[in-house]
């Protein structure tokens, strides 16, 4: 999406309107032109996030970005994967976990789910739902022969 065209027209609309007075009102009307054409590109991507803002809080799932390419903005639809389906019927709900990895880890977990074709969080979420539902023997089991003995 192109800016300049919105603000030039914007620029010409004011120059209409100046013109429309005597030669004093055109010179004014023709600064406040420029005056609007530096802050009005600012002004307009301000109010295309804010749309945005208010579009996402509406759509099913993903989202909307506002990216700029130079000083045009550029509106990207990202699709978002559902989270994985809750493991039994009482879970209606998902929550949200912050987890801080080290970059290597990260890395590891990236490549694992792209072999698998799923993001990182359906494939984190499987692993976690098995090892939650088969745990492992604890380390130490009791079963190790311990003290003192003769030859």
């Amino acid at each position: 999406m192109k800016i300049s065209p919105h603000v030039d027209a914007l620029r010409h609309d004011l120059a209409a309107a100046a013109a429309l007075g005597d030669e004093r009102a055109a010179e004014v009307g023709s600064r406040l032109a420029d005056a609007v054409a530096r802050s009005a590109p600012m002004r307009l991507l301000e109010a295309l996030g804010d749309a945005l803002l208010e579009a996402n809080g509406q759509l099913p799932s993903g989202r909307l970005e506002l990216r700029l390419a130079g000083a045009d903005p550029e509106v990207v639809f990202v699709d978002e994967e559902p989270a994985a389906e809750p493991a039994s019927a009482d879970e209606p709900s998902v929550a949200r976990l912050t987890l801080r990895l080290p970059e290597r880890l990260k890395a590891e977990l990236e490549a694992a789910a792209a072999r698998e074709g799923v993001s990182v969080n359906t494939w984190l979420v499987r692993a976690l739902s098995g090892a939650v539902s088969h745990p492992t023997r604890p380390r130490n089991t009791g079963r190790r022969l311990s003290g003192h003995g003769r030859t």
